[in-house]
């Protein structure tokens, strides 16, 4: 006979407010030229920053070709007790066909044996959890204010900051809470979430002093040994990186949408940890931006601008001292003009757009080693990307970031059925400073530039997709090809100006 307090947590469970969702994805990816003619990537680089601070790595007359098949499979378990109280996890398995094992089979675990990590990338593994939340809606009776405590989603205006990139095979999500009042003429989010946890590794039992920090030398070698003189700070409470954001949605302005907002990022690593010009966000920073995303349509024209601005102070990545001599002063801006034949069957779209984000000229002055190859100044002017869908913005080819860039660009839309959606997107593309590196859509640098270098048109790009829909909305193909054209600015880098082209064929079954 079970005791009364289990009888009643499980009276207060009904399985009718349990729902299920999935998502399966398998997408072939092929790009040839990866490194426009150049051999293949260093660390996700066509070229590796020298002591001298020159970015140039020379042909090596092979140049670098690359195949291969990624997959995700997500499964979201929801349970709703309530009107007002939501539960959701989601688990997902991303993997890229072949990597779960050795390669050589030396130690019997290949692929066809190991399905979980990969045992020569410690890290590395399939199965995670995306989001795993509590929603508590009508918070203490208070109409429209809600809470939601946990791994979660961050998608906001056109994601250009922040977005759930499900391009990629793995997607963003945050660890924190959100709060968000919402009414009829408004709707303000405020958010803490923690990015790095220093002093205590996931899963621990309980109890701090667990280290979570892994840090080599600045050169970004894997292979190198760590620094021991950054061991105290694995154990050092304050050094984590936090993320507050203010986000607001004015809906009261006719034919407008107004989104003000307000980041605070606090990372307190130690500069060591991460200089800036290896990785998107560089540690030993305290960044504050405001922005401002406006969205007008009427008719057949629709019109959006977005501008940020962030400032604040970063250490330079020399001293190692962990003081931020340097002042941010970084800006950026996104401007779409669109036209839309809504009478006409196909529905045809034409839109024109002009993106910048601000560079800096003193980007790569630490050399690997903590060399100073020329003055740091006193500003740090590279714009940061955060948590963006880069793909909706910088082309399908990802040969790109809202960081040190200037794109002007076209894109054509049509749906010729109902199920069909074609789509032609040109860009053009150019450093807003010269001596600041090309940026992935990832963020991390393409190509380093040279400390001499004062081309800056990059190439350009030419996008062509179509997608199906089929099985009543529950599958997609897509088929998308795109080439880029490479420009004067890859020619000084890498002594060589091939083109790339890129391609993908992706299924997407979701219910």
């Amino acid at each position: 006979m079970e005791d009364a307090p289990s009888a009643l947590l499980w009276s207060a469970f009904d399985i009718r407010h349990v729902w299920l969702r999935a998502d399966l994805r398998v997408r072939p990816e092929w790009r040839q030229g990866v490194c426009f003619g150049g051999g293949a990537p260093i660390a996700g680089a066509c070229n590796s920053l020298n002591f001298s601070g020159s970015g140039t790595r020379a042909y090596n007359g092979r140049p670098a070709d690359d195949f291969f098949i990624q997959q995700w499979a997500r499964v979201g378990l929801g349970y709703d007790p309530t009107p007002n109280l939501n539960f959701y996890v989601e688990l997902q398995d991303s993997a890229t066909w072949g990597a779960s094992g050795d390669p050589t089979g030396a130690r019997q675990d290949g692929d066809a044996l190991n399905h979980q990590c990969a045992t020569l990338q410690s890290g590395q593994c399939r199965l995670g959890i995306r989001a795993g939340y509590a929603l508590i809606r009508n918070l203490a009776g208070i109409d429209g204010l809600s809470a939601k405590i946990g791994r979660q989603y961050l998608v906001l205006g056109n994601q250009r900051l922040f977005g759930h990139f499900d391009w990629a095979n793995t997607g963003y999500s945050h660890d924190g809470i959100m709060l968000s009042y919402a009414t009829s003429s408004f709707d303000t989010k405020f958010g803490w979430f923690r990015n790095s946890e220093t002093d205590m590794g996931q899963g621990q039992p309980g109890g701090s002093l667990t280290p979570n920090l892994f840090i080599c030398d600045p050169d970004g070698n894997p292979s190198a040994s760590c620094d021991p003189a950054l061991a105290q700070h694995a154990t050092d409470a304050g050094s984590d990186v936090d993320m507050v954001v203010l986000y607001n949605q004015i809906r009261s302005v006719p034919r407008m949408i107004v989104e003000p907002y307000y980041v605070l990022y606090s990372n307190r690593l130690p500069e060591r940890a991460n200089p800036g010009q290896y990785s998107p966000k560089s540690a030993s920073q305290l960044r504050h931006m405001v922005g401002i995303r406006l969205e007008f349509r009427a008719g057949n024209v629709d019109v959006v601008q977005e501008a940020a601005y962030q400032f604040g102070r970063s250490a330079d990545g020399f001293d190692f001292d962990n003081q931020r001599n340097l002042r941010i002063n970084a800006w950026a801006s996104g401007t779409w003009l669109g036209y839309t034949w809504y009478t006409h069957h196909w529905k045809p779209r034409v839109a024109i757009g002009l993106d910048y984000a601000s560079g800096d000229g003193d980007s790569n002055c630490v050399t690997p080693g903590g060399n100073l190859a020329r003055s740091c100044g006193g500003n740090a002017n590279t714009f940061e990307n955060f948590f963006p869908t880069n793909f909706l913005h910088v082309g399908y080819m990802l040969n790109g970031a809202w960081r040190n860039s200037v794109q002007p660009q076209l894109n054509v839309q049509a749906r010729p059925t109902v199920r069909d959606h074609v789509e032609i997107w040109a860009l053009r593309k150019y450093l807003a400073s010269a001596r600041d590196n090309w940026y992935r859509g990832s963020q991390g640098p393409l190509i380093f530039s040279r400390s001499d270098n004062t081309t800056t048109h990059v190439g350009d790009e030419l996008d062509i997709a179509w997608s199906h829909m089929f099985a009543d909305g529950k599958v997609s193909l897509a088929v998308i090809y795109g080439h880029f054209f490479s420009g004067s600015y890859i020619k000084h880098q890498l002594g060589t100006s091939a083109d790339q082209d890129w391609g993908i064929v992706q299924l997407w079954t979701n219910f």
